[in-house]
């Protein structure tokens, strides 16, 4: 049985589909504190009552996350036990609670994870992709240019992506990843722990076609794990130079490296180091500290 400690903050993974991955330590906690800040009350009071449990609870959203911390900061120095959950998952994982988990440690109130499910690692374990390294982006811009814009700046991310997508954006998505990435493999799982839980395994082109006419990959709660960019080469840092020898005869080194990136795909950072390089070797100078 777990004993909860008077104010602290607990902050409490739940089922992201299935309600038998609730751990024990989650069940004694939620049903030990003195109140629960929720994402939605209603979800939330659902989970309680299959849980066999009552308690108080409090919303907790996007929307009056900031308005509401100072009570409940208030209620952990009084010496009141809170427990935060999301709607599914582990808390502040594309959910809200940022602001609380700051507010708590700014005011030396102790706060402790009581670990559970949470999709984007879910999907990564069944993806079929590398797991060593990996970035997690949450949720993409939801029109497509300001999407196309954030995908271009990942493109060159080496490490595997993982994204959530909304199932109505699905499609547009894949779409989009296929147009800024290229065709890289990908696993698009949805309603994972649930009955109808899918895991599709492919390309992006192939998903891409497939999600404008299977109209089951287009339901439920998605996440998309996406290949990392290829290590450059060394034919390709070679095709790199010499692309910004040619730019730099007739541009200023910033310009060179927008240009560079657009069609190489190369990395910014890698580009802008080479650029330096040739701009200093070619004007005679000595490189600058760090470049």
């Amino acid at each position: 049985m777990t004993t909860v400690v008077s104010g602290i903050l607990y902050i409490v993974a739940t089922p992201i589909g299935n309600l038998a991955d609730i751990s024990a330590r989650a069940r004694d906690t939620l049903g030990a504190v003195s109140r629960i800040a929720a994402e939605d009350t209603r979800h939330t009071a659902q989970l309680l009552r299959a849980l066999g449990l009552e308690k108080p609870l409090l919303s907790l959203h996007e929307h009056n996350e900031r308005e509401r911390t100072a009570a409940l900061i208030g209620e952990l120095l009084n010496g009141d036990s809170l427990a935060l959950v999301s709607d599914a998952g582990t808390p502040l994982v594309a959910d809200p609670g940022f602001a609380l988990v700051r507010a708590a440690q700014e005011a030396g109130i102790r706060v402790v994870p009581i670990p559970g499910a949470c999709a984007a690692i879910a999907a990564l374990s069944v993806a079929g992709l590398a797991t060593d390294r990996f970035c997690f982006e949450g949720f993409l811009p939801a029109k497509s240019v300001a999407r196309r814009a954030r995908l271009d700046g990942l493109k060159g991310e080496q490490r595997t992506l993982v994204f959530y997508e909304a199932p109505h954006r699905i499609a547009e998505t894949l779409a989009d990843l296929l147009a800024v990435f290229g065709n890289r493999r990908v696993a698009v799982a949805r309603e994972l722990t649930k009955l109808h839980e899918t895991v599709y395994h492919g390309d992006l082109a192939a998903l891409a076609a497939q999600a404008e006419v299977d109209p089951d990959l287009r339901r439920g709660e998605i996440v998309v794990v996406v290949d990392g960019a290829a290590e450059a080469s060394d034919d390709g840092a070679a095709e790199l130079e010499r692309l910004l020898r040619a730019l730099l005869a007739d541009l200023p080194v910033s310009r060179a490296v927008d240009i560079a990136v657009e069609i190489s795909g190369a990395r910014r950072n890698v580009a802008y180091r080479t650029a330096l390089r040739l701009d200093t070797a070619r004007s005679g100078g000595d490189a600058p500290d760090g470049a």
